[in-house]
């Protein structure tokens, strides 16, 4: 196994399969074929290779739903989603003529009665194992996680969805599989919006049911208490600017200005010939310069260069950092300037910026992409926390987008102030001091999560803003709590819960420097955990792509509705 996959999330979710569904296979001895979905082919190949299952006697990994010759002799392994697709499928390999000896069944999560008697009505006499072993997400990361369900950020915000209630349940059920795996029973808050947002509150209401469900029925016949951790639920809206302003670390500028699909990163190599990589923890290199700085990383990698192919050959074109330095190279200073001013609210110099629009109009008059000036308006907006009706239709006209509106004014589906009075502009949340933390210029913006969770750390969450859905002990207070590079121990529970852990779930997505906040609070604070996850991971593009899909809607509209609210 990989180094990279040894510890975090991975390690935790590699453990949980080896001790339900390898355990399972290693009493048989004999070898088995292993048949996924599109799902879970995804939770194994984050989390193990193909040479750790063949090593457990697996000889062959297959798809559900693809068309598969009989291997009568052989016993397989179903490692399935518990949908109505996944078990019509599974019962279609053995209603007619069966394809296997026998069948292990393992859903990543519970299955619904009508599903489960389905299979016993026509596959009894074939399953040998039937359990649900709570595995429904993905362990994007050592601290990262998601549901890999980008589809869920429409469904909840686009008006009058009608799979808005369904998409919840499904987040929550997913929730549920990510506190059992990890062994916690969390407390849970969310938070508050005054802005008529409920998502944070229902998704925290289903999950805390959910919860007191799952544990009152957990397999060792005792019913468990909360456990020292806090599980908190906050909305996409709460912190508009962190996802569309232009990082400068090394992954999420990878991500926002190359094409990467699924982590990987394509390129040419020197003979001309097509070659990949993948950006995932395998690579310790990319492990290790991620979160840094893309300056840093620039004077870093001729370094690491040497000492890599000094010890092996060095890799062909692998031109990412590079490429990336360029570009920040050819992006003039005062677009740059520009977006940690108006996100920050101040200069360099900590002078506040008192007249945005002035900041705004360089970018505005300059051939920049439309993305590009769409999010320069945007953080202006933000930074306003809205603006007037003719100030937005004058900046709407600047960057051409009249018949794309909906760039600007879809963000408030998600709470955000776009259209308001320009006498009654709501105040800003504060924040936290930061301005003796040493930085680059053009990395002064910290993302709002980072805030929640140094104050969850300390306990010093507001309990209006973030009340509580339920408690965990009052031993709470981040002390003790096990270190993100600990390895899992099996059955480890009291050695290991010494402490406490936090767990962020965000609502419409998560950003990289959001990630990256994870890393930095836990290694700052080495006495909590802190992991982190959503439904999907956001780029800006991907971002400002689902913001525009939610549909139009006259601009009187939001006008009329702004104002009546003000």
């Amino acid at each position: 196994m990989a180094a990279g996959l040894e510890y975090g999330l991975k390690g935790i979710v590699w453990k949980r399969i080896q001790d339900t569904i390898i355990a399972d296979c290693r009493k048989s001895k004999v070898w088995k074929i292993l048949i996924l979905d599109p799902f879970t082919t995804k939770i194994l190949s984050s989390c193990c290779k193909m040479s750790d299952l063949m090593s457990e006697k697996i000889t062959i990994v297959e798809d559900l739903y693809k068309n598969r010759e009989p291997v009568l002799e052989m016993k397989a392994i179903y490692f399935i989603s518990p949908t109505a697709k996944c078990v019509d499928a599974f019962i279609g390999d053995f209603k007619q003529k069966p394809k296997y000896k026998a069948a292990y069944v393992y859903f990543t999560d519970y299955c619904p009665d009508d599903l489960f008697n389905n299979m016993k009505l026509y596959c009894a006499k074939y399953i040998q194992v039937c359990k649900e072993i709570n595995l429904s997400f993905l362990p994007q990361e050592a601290q990262v996680f998601t549901f890999d369900n980008p589809g869920a950020f429409n469904s909840i915000y686009k008006p009058n969805s009608l799979d808005k209630m369904k998409t919840l349940e499904t987040l929550a059920d997913q929730l549920v599989t990510i506190c059992a795996t990890l062994d916690e029973y969390p407390g849970v808050r969310y938070k508050k919006d005054s802005k008529n947002m409920e998502n944070a509150k229902t998704l925290a209401e289903l999950v805390d049911n959910k919860l007191a469900r799952h544990y009152e029925l957990d397999d060792s016949g005792k019913k468990k208490g909360k456990t020292q951790a806090q599980l908190l639920i906050v909305e996409r809206g709460f912190d508009p600017v962190s996802p569309i302003l232009h990082e400068l670390t090394y992954q999420a500028m990878a991500y926002d200005l190359i094409d990467i699909q699924k982590d990987i990163y394509q390129y040419k190599a020197k003979d001309g010939s097509e070659k990949e990589a993948l950006l995932n923890e395998d690579d310790m290199l990319w492990v290790k310069l991620r979160h840094k700085h893309i300056a840093e990383v620039s004077e870093q990698i001729p370094k690491m260069l040497k000492e890599i192919s000094a010890s092996k050959k060095q890799p062909d074109g692998k031109i990412t950092i590079s490429n990336l330095s360029q570009m920040m190279k050819k992006m003039p200073s005062f677009r740059k300037e520009l977006t940690e001013d108006l996100a920050v609210g101040s200069d360099v110099d900590g002078m506040k910026v008192k007249d945005p629009m002035r900041t705004l109009l360089p970018v505005l008059l300059h051939p920049y992409s439309i993305h590009d000036k769409i999010r320069a308006v945007l953080l202006y907006i933000f930074s306003l926390n809205g603006t007037t009706d003719e100030n937005l239709s004058k900046l709407i006209q600047h960057v051409k987008i009249e018949d794309e509106r909906e760039y600007i004014l879809n963000w408030k589906r998600l709470g955000v102030p776009i259209i308001t009075e320009s006498s009654i502009f709501s105040r800003k949340p504060t924040r936290r001091d930061r301005s003796q933390e040493q930085t680059y210029n053009l990395s002064r913006w910290t993302p709002v999560i980072k805030d929640v969770m140094e104050d969850a750390v300390e306990n010093k969450l507001d309990t209006k803003e973030w009340p509580h859905q339920s408690e965990c002990p009052a031993a709470w207070n981040g002390s003790g709590a096990v270190s993100a590079r600990q390895k899992h121990k099996p059955n480890a529970q009291d050695e290991r819960r010494t402490g406490s852990r936090l767990i962020i779930f965000i609502i419409g997505g998560i950003s990289f420097s959001e990630m990256r906040s994870a890393y930095e609070v836990t290694q700052a604070v080495k006495s909590c955990e802190v992991i982190v996850g959503s439904s999907h991971i956001l780029t800006p593009t991907s971002l400002l792509n689902d913001i525009k899909a939610l549909g139009k809607e006259p601009m009187e509209t939001f006008t009329i509705e702004e104002r009546s609210n003000a």
